[in-house]
């Protein structure tokens, strides 16, 4: 199935509140396994633009865009389409292309104030963060040419950086790093959570050092 190249250049056009929210929901209706949610989304797309740049220059839409709704199928297989029509698939496409395009401005203008898509756990009053579908989404771009981000592996400083991210995500085979906190110890992951986005940056400072 063809679907439209990333365009780096293209004009910004952030979705507002409101698409965020029908996008949140189409996701969670798409009657197919793998589909990611929101916040998965966006640590997926994230990954393609703090990892190694050929992931978004060379690699077809195809190859990666799909992995949202849990794939195509062998050649675009109609029997895998989880979409009701043409045009919610290609208003889907349109809205994570703008997505992308728009963490891509942030992390390339105002890397200090850009806020990944994080869930939030609720416990009586309190609110806790939870990054963990966000670093699973996150990985999951990774699996898509893990070799492409061995270098980043090798250096014990970054790894040590980025374990949080690592250890939320579910982790990286032969890559050694902490355990993720209990599901009940919300104190914790809320801590492990927020250094998440350094993790990211610091991934991206790796692999782009002259747009850190």
């Amino acid at each position: 199935m063809d679907y439209p190249r990333y365009d780096p250049a293209s004009p910004v056009t952030p979705l507002n509140p409101a698409e965020l929210d029908s996008l949140d929901r189409l996701l969670q209706a798409l009657p197919a396994d793998g589909v990611m949610s929101l916040d998965g989304v966006d640590g997926f797309l994230t990954a393609l633009l703090a990892g190694p740049p050929a992931l978004l220059a060379d690699m077809p839409t195809a190859d990666w865009l799909p992995w949202v709704w849990g794939g195509d199928g062998p050649g675009g297989n109609e029997a895998a389409e989880p979409f009701t029509s043409k045009r919610q698939r290609k208003a889907t496409v349109v809205q994570l292309l703008r997505h992308l395009r728009h963490v891509q401005h942030q992390l390339d203008t105002a890397p200090a104030d850009w806020e990944p898509v994080f869930s939030i756990a609720e416990k009586g009053a309190d609110e806790f963060v939870d990054a963990r579908d966000w670093c699973a989404g996150f990985l999951q771009a990774v699996d898509l040419q893990p070799s492409a981000w061995d270098a980043a592996w090798a250096d014990p400083a970054l790894t040590a950086t980025v374990a949080p991210l690592l250890a939320l995500g579910g982790g990286i085979e032969g890559v050694d790093g902490p355990t993720a906190p209990a599901d009940e110890d919300l104190a914790a992951l809320d801590e492990t959570s927020r250094a998440v986005p350094d993790a990211a940056l610091a991934l991206r400072a790796h692999f782009r050092p002259a747009a850190a």
